[in-house]
């Protein structure tokens, strides 16, 4: 995906969370200043905006605004919602960003409690998910204790890192990956249509935001020895795809990642035998 692509569909995902914030603050007829004031600081937190400025913001919630005045139902609007916030884990976010204002007084009305119900329907969010987001909201909780990284989507993150190393994904690389996902003990509970969009978002993500903050990322992601073990031995049986051996590019990453994951030498050297 080319970056300009990237950037764009960062732009419209962003402004579909502004938009069912917006939305959750007017189901009640009123917009307060809590909800504002809520709003703003769920922006500030989430990693999904970070680098907007805040002129950018203001312009953000004024467009979305404008946007949402022209629809001509809500039907239409959550369409939209569907059509730009892509994967499980982004629609989960809207889910959460929109539970948030909604609670933001510590109690939600029953035209607030109903536009959340509409949400879930639309955005296919589970009965157990819901709970969770909102159990983590009434407690006070940073949305990332509901939304944190599912450890495959990390794992599988690691694979393209490696994959895309040399600026193209070789046959037998995503022969590789698709095989990983089908075989791997680590993969057993992901479908095909969520292994799909891991591989998606972690394209995207790289494209976006670049490999040093997808390395920060990774890294407080996996943050014990085992998991970053399993995670480099993924990302070497990816450089050997094929029986080749790792280009030049594809070994600077795996160098990388030892750093990043704090790897000895000899874990490494067995590893890499391994594949």
């Amino acid at each position: 995906m080319p970056r300009e692509q990237a950037v764009k569909a960062r732009k419209e995902r962003n402004a579909a969370l502004v938009e069912v914030m917006l939305l959750a603050a007017m189901a009640d007829g009123k917009v307060t200043q809590l909800e504002l004031q809520t709003l703003l600081r769920r922006v500030i937190e989430r990693p999904e905006f970070e680098g907007t400025r805040p002129e950018e913001l203001n312009a953000l919630v004024e467009a979305s605004a404008k946007r949402l005045s022209k629809a001509h139902d809500l039907e239409e609007i959550l369409t939209s919602l569907r059509e730009r916030l892509v994967g499980h884990k982004s629609r989960m976010l809207g889910f959460g960003l929109a539970a948030a204002i909604a609670f933001a007084d510590h109690r939600a009305t029953r035209a607030e409690l109903g536009l959340l119900k509409l949400f879930q329907a639309a955005l296919g969010i589970s009965e157990d998910e819901v709970a969770q987001i909102i159990d983590v909201i009434e407690g006070g909780g940073s949305l990332s204790e509901a939304l944190g990284e599912p450890l495959e989507r990390l794992y599988a993150e690691v694979m393209v890192l490696v994959s895309a190393a040399d600026g193209k994904l070789k046959e037998a690389e995503a022969r590789e990956l698709v095989e990983s996902f089908a075989s791997d003990p680590l993969f057993h509970n992901v479908s095909p249509e969520r292994a799909q969009d891991f591989v998606s978002e972690a394209v995207s993500a790289l494209v976006a935001e670049g490999l040093p903050q997808r390395l920060h990322v990774l890294a407080h992601g996996l943050t014990t020895h085992a998991q970053r073990l399993k995670a480099y031995r993924l990302a070497t049986k990816i450089a050997h795809a094929g029986g080749q051996e790792p280009t030049a590019a594809e070994q600077r990453i795996l160098h990388i990642l030892q750093a990043t994951f704090g790897l000895a030498d000899d874990e490494v050297a067995r590893l890499d035998r391994q594949a």
